[in-house]
């Protein structure tokens, strides 16, 4: 029997336990830590700009060509578009949970080259974006100017230019974007009585500015071939693209033959820096901001991209200008810190509850060693298990963990009360005992382990979300009970051999006084169980009651996926009315923010006037605010 090789030889079985605690260890510090399993359906979003459009024409032109060819793509479950006042399109592919999101963004990709020529010219010259996106929502970073100095044009620039990049190198934050489009440009404002008057229209003035707003390469001075030796080769150096509103004003829009009537840009309209696009008007607790929204990268440590993303801003900071700051306005990685370390301290206490048990019905130190030891090399094992099948730290696999404790031990306690039993009933010393009582008891600690594993592997096999967010769930249980059931085939039985001494005479005090209590019990139960037995009737109305009172349970109590938690953050959906101008959502949704700020829990209001939350595009009519509670240990009144 492969028991008896490891009691007769203890350092084999030693060694193999310290091998699989090691590998539990260094698997713990490469697992990802989350809230819940990637339970959310691979995304792909494609994104394009029709500038001056409305809603419908987006949608026609742009929104439906693009639709009909991605339509069917491998693995597809359904996809979402919005198109918005603002000439913003948003198309969201959403595949099954298997899917490779690199291999989905190819798909999509190709089939978006598909629809390029049915596509507006102005769309195809701005561009059409595929990126993979998560949904997970990691953190809000703003930057602010605290004294005013710096307006909205700034702080976007700069936040684009010397932050976002940098944000993006973190590991697991490469799907970071500024809220809105920062992107500086040079606006053209037109007079139209006064292009009207010189018989000037728009797309004259667009081909003037693209025909003289060029870079162009013209060569080099004594470049080879040459009529006679040269010493020396000089680049032509040109004037590059326009920089200022002064050389925008002065492009030459038509002139005569003999160019003394020269009309220019600057005697129909003007020229003026400002941004791209005045979609959105952010603000932190009143003061201008710009956003930088950071979603998780699939399988990612959502706590080390926060605690790196923290680290490198401090590093950015560092180098600001004198009147920008910046805050995490909003970290969703609090909550999952604090559930993570609540759910630790449960671990540890569990732990110590069981050993306390054991140790009370046992009454032997050396006895209580050895399931302690099978405890921790079974859950310190299961991170290798997580590891091979590429699950992550979070609530329900230290869930799973926190019952596997109650189990995992029994194994260990199986084998130890039948060996102190062969010692005390027929006098053999401790190796001869566990000889004998693995005979007795190898074939049941395998069986046992297998009810088990067969009562929890079956939830692996459940489809859809809910399948996915219980099977971590399940396997890791499974994981644990099967190393258990090794240890108690090795490391168990080769401790009990050298731990386990004979007991002298019944203990008195305390524990003779619970085993007398424990013996009492056993009694009165048995005496009921016997009783039962004859009255087997009264066994099965009181079965039928218990069925009845859970089915009245399952209608009363009340269901959701998940349960609601604080989380330390809130989402406020401001909607006005269809037509509503920015300057009015602006205002509403400040107006709401200062309402949560009067509040003694909020910490920090981001108000974002003309994003909708609800789907993620830009409008007129809409604005969102993240409200950002303080901190959990600051709220401990309800």
């Amino acid at each position: 029997m492969i028991s008896h090789v490891f009691i007769k030889r203890p350092v084999l079985a030693s060694v193999l336990s310290i091998i699989v605690v090691l590998a539990g260890l260094v698997s713990l510090g490469a697992l990802p830590i989350t809230q819940y399993p990637e339970i959310t359906p691979v995304q792909v979003t494609v994104s394009a700009s029709y500038p001056g459009a409305d809603a419908e024409t987006v949608a026609n032109s742009v929104a439906a060509p693009i639709e009909t060819k991605i339509n069917g793509v491998d693995n597809m479950l359904y996809m979402q578009s919005t198109s918005s006042a603002t000439g913003q399109m948003t198309l969201t592919v959403f595949f099954d949970i298997d899917t490779d999101p690199d291999t989905a963004e190819v798909q999509v990709n190709n089939r978006v080259n598909q629809a390029l020529p049915e596509l507006p010219e102005v769309v195809r010259s701005a561009g059409v974006t595929v990126a993979k996106r998560s949904s997970s929502f990691l953190m809000l970073i703003g930057i602010y100017s605290p004294d005013g100095k710096f307006d909205e044009a700034y702080i976007g620039n700069y936040a684009n230019l010397y932050v976002l990049d940098e944000i993006k190198r973190v590991q697991g934050a490469n799907q970071a974007q500024i809220m809105g489009l920062p992107d500086l440009a040079m606006r053209l404002w037109l007079e139209p009585d006064r292009m009207a008057g010189l018989g000037l229209t728009a797309s004259d003035i667009q081909q003037a500015v693209s025909s003289q707003n060029q870079q162009f390469g013209v060569g080099s001075l004594g470049q080879s071939p040459t009529t006679e030796p040269v010493d020396m080769t000089f680049p032509v150096v040109t004037q590059g693209r326009f920089s200022t509103a002064e050389e925008f004003d002065n492009i030459i829009l038509r002139a005569d033959a003999k160019g003394t009537a020269i009309v220019r840009l600057k005697d129909v309209g003007k020229a003026e820096e400002g941004l791209k696009a005045y979609m959105l008007r952010s603000t932190l607790n009143g003061q201008p901001a710009t956003f930088i929204a950071v979603y998780q990268q699939p399988g990612s440590n959502a706590v080390a991209v926060s605690e790196g993303l923290r680290e490198l801003m401090e590093r950015l900071k560092q180098n600001f200008p004198e009147g920008l700051d910046y805050t995490v306005s909003l970290d969703t990685t609090k909550f999952v810190q604090a559930s993570i370390d609540e759910v630790t301290e449960t671990l540890i206490v569990a732990i110590i509850l069981v050993v306390l048990v054991t140790y009370l019905f046992l009454q032997s130190v050396n006895a209580t060693v050895i399931p302690t030891l099978a405890i921790l090399v079974s859950v310190i094992g299961t991170f290798v298990g997580m590891m091979a099948l590429g699950f992550s730290i979070n609530l329900l696999t230290l869930f799973g963990l926190v019952l596997a404790i109650g189990i995992v031990c029994d194994d260990a306690i199986v084998v130890v009360e039948n060996v102190e039993r062969n010692m005390e009933e027929k006098g053999l010393s401790p190796k001869d005992a566990t000889l004998l009582a693995m005979n007795e008891v190898t074939g049941p600690v395998i069986a046992t382990s297998l009810v088990l594993i067969a009562v929890f592997v079956p939830v692996a096999f459940m489809g859809g979300t809910t399948g996915v967010l219980y099977k971590q769930f399940a396997i890791t249980i499974a994981i644990s009970v099967a190393i258990s059931s090794f240890v108690a085939l090795t490391l168990t039985p080769a401790m009990a051999a050298i731990l386990l001494k004979p007991r002298g005479a019944p203990p008195g005090g305390f524990f003779g006084w619970f085993n007398r209590f424990v013996d009492g019990a056993t009694h009165y139960y048995s005496s009921g169980v016997s009783a039962m037995i004859r009255g087997r009737w009264i066994a099965l109305i009181m079965l039928a009651a218990m069925f009845y009172g859970i089915v009245v349970l399952f209608k009363t109590i009340h269901g959701s996926f998940v349960p609601p938690e604080d989380q330390g953050f809130l989402f406020a959906a401001v909607i006005l009315p269809d037509g509503a101008s920015l300057d009015r959502s602006e205002a509403l949704t400040q107006q709401a923010a200062d309402i949560f700020l009067e509040h003694p829990a909020v910490q920090d209001a981001s108000v974002l006037g003309g994003y909708s939350l609800l789907d993620g595009q830009f409008k007129t009519n809409s604005g969102t605010v993240f409200v950002a509670l303080k901190d959990f240990s600051e709220r401990d009144t309800p």
